[in-house]
């Protein structure tokens, strides 16, 4: 497992705001195209750490289960890598990739994730863990304002990966796909509880529907 050891809040772009979601509850299957989503969003009830979609498309916001949502990549996403070495690891310049940017952009979805639901005085800190894709290779990372790329996630270069994420972090990066297709990313949650010990949610796998 590579572990990277920035603190992901540092450099991820945090939300100005955050909507109170409602509980989460039974509800029916979905696909998101557009808007605001938390697609990691854990919760912690009764010793049990859970990974839930933040729904944030509609004026109401809803937790859902991962496995009844599928998230859309439109064809607005598509665009082309940049003539950096930089971004190598999206694919050679000039080639297609599809992202969901940072910052919103209307008619696409706005992922991002968030731990605020996690009580401080229970955990000291998390670590999210990408365990495996399939479908194309898949990257999440972060852009400053000069344009420099910082990797958070890559499948193209081995995985689990792994990065912090502090709680009380509420963030926003760059989600690429090389390929048109149908992905099943799957992620892991790890908080460090501050009685000692840690406590880890069961793997969470998510759709992404990538428009050609």
């Amino acid at each position: 497992m590579r572990l990277r050891t920035s603190v992901l809040a540092a450099v991820m772009v945090a939300a100005t705001s955050l909507v109170t979601a409602a509980p989460a509850q039974a509800l029916p299957a979905v696909t998101l195209s557009a808007g605001h989503v938390d697609v990691i969003d854990p919760s912690y009830t009764a010793g049990t750490l859970k990974i839930e979609v933040n729904d944030g498309t509609a004026a109401t916001p809803v937790f859902r289960d991962p496995a009844d949502v599928v998230f859309q990549v439109l064809a607005g996403a598509k665009t082309t890598v940049p003539n950096s070495s930089a971004y190598s690891f999206l694919g050679t310049p000039g080639s297609t990739v599809w992202i969901l940017p940072q910052t919103q952009k209307a008619g696409l979805l706005w992922p991002g994730w968030n731990t605020q639901r996690l009580p401080s005085g229970t955990f000291t800190g998390t670590q999210t863990t990408l365990l495996s894709v399939s479908g194309g290779q898949f990257a999440v990372y972060t852009t400053n304002a000069f344009g420099s790329p910082t990797v958070l996630f890559d499948s193209g270069n081995g995985l689990p990966d792994t990065r912090p994420v502090a709680v009380g972090t509420h963030a926003h990066a760059n989600w690429a796909f090389k390929s048109a297709g149908t992905y099943t990313v799957t992620f892991q949650v790890t908080g460090t509880l501050a009685g000692g010990g840690t406590v880890t949610s069961a793997p969470a796998s998510f759709t992404f529907e990538v428009q050609p």
